[in-house]
């Protein structure tokens, strides 16, 4: 049996176009031949949608949208993170997508509420497993934060699971990549099953998804490792319960995690509200420089213009220095 992963980049709040990226990414899967794909957390609404969700009209178009994306899938099954609404509550659930139908729906137990994370405003914690059967496999389902506790996993495993899928929103900081291996390595031997871990990718205002998705066999150990800072629909094999080893590893330089997700940041951040580009003070210091850098890898020189702000404390140096800077990366420079 195949499992395809789809690490996607969406747009909070655009919906259609986020079902459209699904539908593609299930087909792509498809045609490599998985019975599964999996997108990421709350993958049809984008994430984090925040206050969003306290519109009821938004929600009923989030259903609307499920819906009409159900219809169009018959040859495979599909997990698809979307808001729940139950009964006057609202869930971050996970619907099981097959046959033209929503079959199944896994709610989030575990609702994060510190630092970045606010769920609780907006959620309600789930109870109950959710095990799906593919091809003879079952597969369990938990949302992000259910990996970083035990219970969720050992109640999938008691529910029939022999294996267990994480559809994630894990941003990036520094020590996350190390930390969410950990984690999902502590799960993986405390059940004795392999974990599928989803994670998505991209900006969205103050927070930069990396990707970095991967899969441990029921030791802890990742036998495949998906790349960070880019979209990606891979392939996951098992056989007889068990993913087959994938050769490859993240770059284990923080330098280039940070530098990129930096990249990804500005683009994302420019790209998804749609600005033309940017215009930044260039000083002929470090500080300036790296920022034109990043702006220059982040939409191109077409879209920077880099100005010199002249005043008695400028020396020479700073406004030659700024000009070499500007021709190097062949951006607009007043």
């Amino acid at each position: 049996m195949q499992i395809g992963v789809a690490q996607l980049n969406q747009v909070v709040g655009d919906l259609s176009a986020n079902a459209q990226a699904i539908l593609a990414a299930a087909a792509e899967g498809e045609r490599a031949g998985a019975r599964l794909v999996v997108t990421p957390e709350l993958s049809l609404c984008g994430y984090p949608p925040e206050d969003l969700l306290l519109r009821p009209a938004f929600v009923d178009a989030c259903a609307r949208e499920l819906s009409s994306l159900a219809d169009r899938v018959t040859g495979t099954t599909l997990i698809v993170g979307f808001p729940e609404r139950d009964a006057g509550k609202c869930y971050n659930a996970l619907a099981v997508v097959r046959d033209g139908r929503v079959a199944q729906v896994y709610r989030k137990q575990q609702l994060p509420n510190y630092t970045v994370f606010d769920e609780e405003r907006y959620f309600e914690a789930g109870r109950a497993p959710c095990v799906v059967d593919v091809d003879g496999l079952n597969c369990g389902l938990i949302v992000c934060e259910d990996v970083w506790f035990p219970h969720s996993s050992r109640q999938a495993k008691e529910a029939g699971a022999q294996l267990i899928v994480v559809a994630n929103g894990s941003p990036y900081h520094t020590r996350q990549q190390a930390l969410r291996r950990a984690q999902v390595a502590d799960r993986a031997r405390e059940t004795g099953l392999p974990f599928v871990y989803v994670n998505r990718v991209g900006g969205q205002d103050e927070l930069v998804f990396d990707g970095a998705s991967f899969v441990t066999d029921s030791t802890g150990e990742i036998v495949q490792q998906l790349p960070a800072w880019h979209e990606c629909v891979a392939i996951v094999k098992v056989e007889n319960g068990m993913p087959k080893a994938v050769r490859g590893a993240l770059d284990d330089r923080l330098e280039y995690h940070v530098y990129e997700a930096l990249v990804l940041g500005v683009r994302d951040y420019v790209g998804k509200n749609h600005f033309p580009g940017v215009l930044l003070g260039l000083s002929g210091g470090v500080d300036s420089a790296l920022t034109l850098a990043i702006a220059v890898d982040a939409l191109g020189r077409d879209r920077v213009r880099a100005v010199m702000m002249p005043s008695h404390y400028n020396a020479p140096i700073s406004l030659d220095d700024a000009r070499t800077m500007a021709g190097m990366l062949g951006v607009r420079y007043d």
